[in-house]
């Protein structure tokens, strides 16, 4: 072993000083010749005799330095010095073909490095605290098909193996589950409140903030950068504990990273709060791994002050959802062992504090892996991100098989070379590798380049799916992972793409290679390996346009909507005033005076308010209950389902603002007051499942259960149907209630139509909203267009995207076409001749160049076909208007390749036809 160990460190001097290995050698050798001398003079022959005698028994010092060097097992380093010297040579002499693979493989790799990138982001990168492995995020997860007592949530839900499942919990659970855990370390909460109003240094921002138990910062084992964390004194009873944790960039944008920050007073919502501290730069929130830290962490006691409300359900009782749930694993105890355990703590906790119906299910408890935080609004980019990740890597396949068939045209002519240099003593494995080595070399010199077009295009799919509205836009970071993916992709093509050439150059016949005679079976054999990459290149291609067809299809057809309602002309803000200074019912009257001040703005056409924005992303849910139509029976829902419709509380004018038509009665006038009989406008849609053949004008209905606070609304219109939540979501029962009439509304969206643009409305707006109230924000603001393109992101996305990789490929498969049928023509230029001696016409010999170029393509698009045709189910729920086996996108997607290789071929046909007979019959 210490026998290895010095060969090893010898190994690595050697290696590490070349220079000084020389010089040694040198001496070594002097040395020896020179005692050699020593010896013959003293036999009596002279100085001269002796060294030359010296000279002679020694040998050539080339060959004892290199058998010195094996001793040392450092003379693969010189041969592969060597390799990469002569394979540089030979790049040298062919520029084009140099340029066109490290461009080509720049680009693929770029391209997956840019995916992988973000795919990076949204599914491996953990939190940065200390053992993220040990964390551990609590979930709810119901039956499939089964009731259950939970119907209020705030919070995440989704669909896993066919059931419910929510990161949320109400506030007794989890004061249960926290007192009676003995499976980890301790039960922490988070919660994230969204955007709040918080001015500092008597400037007003809108931040986004967190909401955290006391012991939070203790379990995620962080400290702060500047002062102390948030304890467990902070989070004490609802209502109190008005202190913070700052994130460090809040502390250089409103504080200038001054010191003297702790202590001082922000008001957030505008409650009075003390700075005790600065995160660290770099710190997330366990509320999303993907997202810029929250600016404010407040304790979790806060919430009855800063949010004592949601849906008029109160937050801190048994019915409202809306807690994450984390911990720590303990050393010894299994997750299996933890999840029973907390499980049966659950079923008890929400026995004890809800009622649960004959006809529910108490769910269970399911410890999910928290390293990554809570991931339930990320969990839905898998598939998109997975079906990236598969288009990117058609693209790096169809530039390796775009390079092995140049390399195998440049090996075809080399064949000779390669002949000599075994003739002369060469093994095939020295060749073999002197190939791969130039391989690897292009490939390195594409990995170099794609490694740099992925950092500068990091942030694409990022912008591709940002707003300039909101902030909070995905983080992209460049690690280790990132550099070792774009590593191994570049050994990989590297080595993919190499091997067949490589392989190819070593397996000729010497002596049939020596004789110029020949070559023709040779090539004629290369061809056909030429051909099989090219078709196997169209077939590639034929996957990725008619990828890209489809999801500028689906673009396409998503921006031929209608939603329902003119867009033109519209835009949107938001103004949430804070709960501690305008509680219910004065939030109502400030919306609208509000409404007031705005409409008189001039330029202003007309003015409304809404809690639910159409084309948002946003939604709002209610039962409906027809006067008089019998009892339903109890039915089954899923947790977070809507019950039965959609609803929105609006303004007076906000029909006439969206200039949404009325199809019968009549929208909201100023008649309809707070103390007036409510009144409702619903759909058409509402109105056909509801009111079948009956005129609803003069109906009545509630929303919710039956109970003492019910009420009965009179339809008094019905509205033309509109989009409601999104583009792509089909036309749903939607009611609408006036704002005015209801107890209470807290933040809203404002409508403004105005033949202004939205930038000269914003400082008159901020004008009038400075008067009314100065600490009041406005917060995104936008235009109602650029709210429709935002909920169209995931399709634009992937249409741009999908579209580059889709030009890549018919580019790349081009330049492969033109590449064999070009090199095609120069080895049948003897034929070609002789077919033209013979009385060939030059079109007919156009037309056997082209009716080959046209099989080799009709192949390669009917296997790409084929394969499409068996995986493009994978992403038919992402498609919209389109079926996956549409006619039209892959007819036009064949026809497309088919006429790009008609193209590409073109110039060696044509080439081919001017072929001169007695030039042809020279040629070889």
């Amino acid at each position: 072993m210490s026998a290895l160990g010095s060969r090893l460190r010898s190994g690595f001097r050697a290696m590490s000083r070349r220079g000084r290995l020389d010089a040694e050698m040198q001496a070594e050798i002097r040395f020896h010749l020179e005692c050699r001398a020593e010896d013959l003079m003293k036999e009596g022959m002279t100085a001269k005799a002796a060294a030359r005698q010296a000279r002679l028994e020694f040998g050539g010092e080339a060959s004892s330095k290199d058998g010195m060097r094996g001793s040392l097992g450092i003379r693969w380093m010189d041969e592969l010095m060597a390799d990469l010297v002569y394979a540089w040579r030979i790049l040298r002499k062919s520029p084009s073909f140099t340029l066109i693979a490290v461009t080509s493989l720049a680009l693929a790799i770029g391209a997956n490095t840019v995916i992988f990138s973000f795919a990076n982001q949204m599914l491996f990168v953990r939190l940065g605290v200390p053992r993220a492995e040990q964390l551990r995020m609590l979930a709810v997860r119901g039956e499939d098909g089964k009731d259950m007592p939970i119907h209020s949530f705030w919070g995440n839900f989704s669909n896993v193996d066919g059931a419910p499942q929510t990161t949320s919990f109400s506030w007794p659970v989890y004061q249960q589950l926290r007192k009676e855990n003995k499976s980890l370390e301790e039960i922490f909460a988070f919660k994230d409140l969204g955007s709040v109003n918080l001015t500092a240094g008597g400037t007003a921002m809108v931040v986004k903030a967190n909401l955290v138990s006391g012991n939070f910062y203790s379990q995620m084992q962080v400290r702060p950068e500047l002062g102390r964390p948030l304890v467990e004194g902070d989070d004490g009873a609802p209502g109190t504990g008005t202190v913070a944790v700052i994130s460090d960039g809040l502390w250089h944008r409103a504080f200038g990273g001054e010191k003297d920050v702790l202590g001082k007073t922000i008001t957030v919502n505008l409650i009075p709060v003390t700075v005790v501290g600065v995160n660290p730069p770099g710190f997330k929130s366990p509320t999303s791994v993907t997202q810029p830290s929250p600016e404010v962490f407040l304790p979790l006691s806060m919430i009855s002050t800063l949010h004592p409300s949601t849906g008029r359900t109160d937050i801190l009782g048994p019915d409202m959802w809306w807690l994450s749930l984390m911990g720590r694993t303990k050393a010894g105890v299994s997750d299996t062992r933890s999840q029973t355990e907390l499980d049966g703590l659950l079923n008890g906790a929400i026995r004890g504090t809800m009622q649960v119906k004959k006809d529910e299910t108490v769910p269970h408890l399911r410890l999910l892996e928290g390293g990554r935080g809570d991931t339930s609004d990320i969990r839905e980019f898998a598939k998109p991100v997975y079906v990236l990740l598969g288009l990117a890597g058609l693209v790096l396949l169809l530039a390796c098989a775009n390079i092995a068939n140049l390399m195998l045209a440049r090996a075809a002519v080399r064949q000779r070379e390669m002949s000599v240099r075994m003739a002369l003593g060469a093994s095939r494995g020295r060749i073999l590798r002197q190939v791969l080595t130039e391989s690897l070399l292009v490939a390195a010199l594409g990995g170099l380049g794609g490694l740099i077009l992925g950092y500068l295009g990091r942030n694409l799919i990022p912008w591709l799916t940002s707003t300039s509205w909101q902030g909070g836009e995905i983080l992209v970071s460049f690690d280790w992972r990132v550099f070792g993916f774009a590593a191994a992709a570049t050994l990989v093509t590297g080595v993919l793409f190499g091997i067949f050439p490589a392989w190819t150059a070593t397996h000729a016949e010497i002596n049939s290679e020596l004789k110029a005679g020949s070559r023709s079976a040779t090539r004629t054999r290369k061809g056909y390996s030429g051909k099989a990459i090219v078709g196997f290149q169209v077939a590639l291609s034929t996957m990725l346009v008619i990828s890209a067809m489809f999801f500028l299809r689906t673009l396409s057809n998503l921006n031929s909507i209608d939603p329902g309602f003119k867009a033109a002309g519209l835009t949107l803000f938001d103004i949430n005033p804070p709960v501690s200074r305008y509680k219910a019912p004065t939030d109502v009257a400030l919306h609208q005076r509000l409404e007031t001040a705005f409409a008189a703005i001039p330029g202003v056409e007309g003015v409304t308010a809404t809690n639910v924005p159409l084309v948002s992303g946003s939604m709002w849910s209610s039962g409906f209950h027809v006067e008089g139509a019998p009892k339903e029976a109890p039915r089954k829902r899923m947790m977070g389902d809507p019950t039965d419709t959609l609803l929105s509380d609006v303004g007076q004018d906000f029909f006439k603002v969206m200039q949404i038509p009325m199809i019968a009665g009549r929208g909201f006038n100023a008649q309809d007051t707070a103390t007036s009989v409510p009144v409702g406008v619903i759909n058409q849609a509402l109105a056909k499942k509801y009111f079948p053949g009956v005129n609803p004008i003069g109906k009545r209905y509630r929303m919710g259960d039956e109970g003492p606070d019910a009420k009965w609304i009179e339809v008094i219109g019905i509205c033309a149907d509109t989009k409601y939540q999104d583009m792509k979501s089909p036309i749903v029962p939607l009611h609408f209630e006036l704002y005015r009439q209801m107890p209470e509304i807290d933040g809203v969206t404002y409508v403004i139509r105005s033949s202004l643009s939205a930038d000269q409305l914003q400082p008159s707006l901020r004008r009038v909203l400075k008067a009314v109230d100065p600490d009041l924000p406005i917060a995104q603001f936008r235009t109602q267009q650029q709210q429709i393109a935002q909920s169209m992101q995931d399709a634009v996305m992937f249409a741009s995207l999908t579209s580059g990789f889709g030009v890549l490929a018919l580019l790349l498969a081009c330049v492969g076409i033109y590449g064999i049928m070009a090199y095609t023509v120069s080895q049948r230029t003897s034929e070609i001749g002789i077919r033209l001696a013979l009385g060939a016409v030059r079109s007919q010999v156009r037309g056997m160049i082209l009716k080959e170029t046209g099989l080799l393509a009709a192949i390669g698009v009917v296997v790409g076909l084929g394969v499409t045709l068996g995986l493009i189910r994978l992403v038919k729920t992402m498609l919209y208007g389109l079926s996956p086996y549409d006619p039209v996108t892959l007819g036009g997607s064949a026809l497309l390749l088919l006429g790009m290789a008609l193209v590409a071929g073109w110039v060696p046909a044509n080439r081919a036809s001017r072929v001169e007979p007695m030039e042809a019959l020279r040629h070889d």
